[in-house]
């Protein structure tokens, strides 16, 4: 039985699944026209068995694996989390726990920033993977049965690769640094849906205060208004029309309509008339309540220090064998190259035993870069053939 379509065998596959220590899962949606992901199949599958479950059958009652997703006593294996959890997040208001996400985990073990499943699949399985059905249409019914066994694929071979980087990981002494990723995919906050912080996917594009302010309340707006018809947010307004408009600031709708890339005849609609409220909204703010971007980071006299730092940054990912990306990100660099106590992830923790106390030491001039046999390494400063002179001087 690998696809479920009745409620009775939902709950009765879920039930077998419970009594064992993981299930790997996955899901296939579509996204392109709605703005909450429509799930169309979920796949499972434990040491035992695999199945697929149509979640569009008429009359499915999904409690049951959501029952599953709850029980604190199966660890829930994923490639790429997020997305699969937004869904259920979305459908149940509820997060599987325990999580483990084979993709972070791929990262901390020195797989590359966001390997991919088939790639994972490949360099542990030594399996090529069939993706015939991967830009198939998940909605459509009866599935085929190439459909069926290209997502059946993505549990099946996710049990060897969980176990194969779950060994890695202990003998690595590494258990702990996944643990610390796992808080954020694992807290409802990341998935709970703010509009009041919907511009902060364009904050960047802002020039000063009053842009900023009006952006803000434009991007509220497009937000609710997207998540309230069920549409991609450039159904409602493009980022680059959101900018415009932030920018302008136009105040009636014949100043609106004067904008060059703003729909025609929408200055007149109800959509038109909610913009132009909120950007009164936004004119009228009081600057001193608005957020600090510091726009100008990149271009101060970190600048310098934020380049040495991506430097030093490869050359620790490469003698550890961890993703860059999980050490530092390139805010975290521009912070520290301004600010020796900045409150970023690289400064705290394993990172900061990697990564961050050379940063510091890099930045203090304690530290020096240097290229031995084609590589980068460290040197440091008092390990200098004219440390002795340079100190005397």
């Amino acid at each position: 039985m690998s696809l479920i379509t009745s409620s009775s065998d939902l709950a009765l596959v879920c039930a077998r699944l419970a009594r064992h220590d993981f299930v790997t899962v996955d899901t296939e949606f579509l996204r392109e026209t709605t703005f909450w992901p429509k799930v169309c199949v979920i796949q499972l599958a434990s040491d035992d068995e695999a199945v697929a479950i149509d979640t569009l059958a008429e009359g499915l009652d999904m409690a049951p694996f959501f029952d599953l997703m709850a029980n604190e006593r199966v660890v829930k294996v994923f490639h790429a989390a997020r997305q699969d959890v937004e869904i259920m997040w979305h459908l149940a208001k509820m997060v599987p726990a325990p999580l483990f996400d084979t993709q972070v985990a791929a990262m901390v073990c020195g797989f590359g920033d966001q390997v991919s499943y088939g790639e994972l699949v490949q360099s542990i399985c030594k399996i090529s993977l069939d993706k015939s059905s991967r830009f198939t249409d998940w909605s459509r019914r009866p599935l085929s049965d190439a459909q069926i066994t290209y997502a059946l694929a993505d549990v099946t071979h996710l049990r060897d690769v969980y176990r194969s980087l779950v060994a890695r990981l202990e003998k690595s002494g590494r258990t702990s640094w996944l643990a610390d990723e796992m808080k954020t995919l694992t807290s409802a906050s990341t998935y709970e849906q703010h509009p009041e912080n919907a511009w902060e996917r364009l904050r960047n594009r802002a020039r000063k205060p009053r842009d900023l302010a009006v952006l803000m309340e434009v991007s509220a707006w497009r937000e609710r208004e997207a998540q309230s018809r069920d549409v991609p947010r450039s159904r409602v307004l493009k980022d680059d029309i959101m900018v415009e408009v932030a920018l302008a600031a136009p105040r009636t709708p014949e100043a609106l309509a004067q904008l060059r890339s703003f729909p025609r005849g929408m200055e007149r609609s109800r959509s038109g008339a909610d913009i132009l409220a909120a950007i009164e909204r936004g004119v009228e703010r009081d600057p001193k309540t608005l957020p600090r971007i510091d726009r100008e980071r990149r271009n101060n006299s970190g600048g310098a220090t934020v380049e040495l730092l991506k430097v030093l940054l490869r050359q620790v990912a490469e003698r550890h064998g961890v993703a860059a990306k999980m050490i530092a990100t390139v805010d975290d660099l521009e912070a520290i190259a301004v600010d020796d106590k900045a409150k970023v992830s690289a400064m705290t923790g394993w990172r900061r035993e990697l990564f961050g106390h050379k940063a510091l030491e890099l930045k203090h001039g304690r530290l020096a870069l240097t290229v031995e046999e084609g590589k980068v390494v460290t040197l440091e400063w008092q390990d200098a053939p004219d440390a002795s002179a340079n100190a005397a001087e």
